[in-house]
């Protein structure tokens, strides 16, 4: 599983991210930053491939996608 990380110090609402998700997991949060820019969110990241486009598209390198250990180690069958 992997997570959406955003630096809302970098970010200026441009939207890039939102529309280059192949899966349409991220989206527009409606909130607003100081600025008045609104921040793109991840919405249902089960669906998250983790092709990082997303990362690569932004022009202000705000977006990170982050594997999330702790759900890894959930889904980590041993079965010794």
């Amino acid at each position: 599983m992997y997570r959406f990380n955003l630096n809302p110090a970098y970010c200026k609402g441009c939207g890039i991210c939102i529309a280059a998700c192949p899966k349409k997991v991220i989206e527009s949060t409606g909130r607003l930053d100081a600025k008045g820019h609104i921040l793109p969110g991840g919405g249902d990241m089960s669906r998250c491939t983790g092709c990082r486009l997303c990362e690569l598209v932004c022009p202000d390198f705000a977006v990170a996608i982050v594997e999330d250990e702790a759900a890894e180690e959930k889904n980590d069958v041993n079965p010794d």
